[in-house]
């Protein structure tokens, strides 16, 4: 993997993170509505994808889905997980 593929990678993140926190606005303000609403499923896809700091950051910030364990939970076990793949990938291609 080249220097370039990972900061690639690293607009991905930032791109990705603001679509999952957008969405997650967007949801709030749905909730607050009684509109239709964002599926949780969606909300943990993106999670997946790469927004799980951003998701969990607004969610915390604007309280949404805080009371709900498969998003408290989930979301920290996904950053963790990612954040292990980002700091494997650049020790193995980015710093040898």
């Amino acid at each position: 993997m080249s220097k370039e593929l990972f900061y690639a990678a690293l607009i991905y993140l930032a791109l990705i993170s603001v679509v999952t926190a957008a969405v997650t606005a967007a949801d709030k303000i749905k909730a607050k509505k009684g509109s239709f609403r964002v599926p949780e499923s969606t909300l943990m896809l993106l999670a997946l994808l790469g927004g799980g700091v951003a998701e969990y950051t607004v969610m915390r910030l604007i309280r949404h889905k805080t009371l709900h364990k498969k998003f408290m939970l989930g979301l920290p076990l996904i950053i963790i997980f990612q954040l292990v793949a980002i700091i494997l990938l650049y020790s193995r291609y980015i710093l040898h």
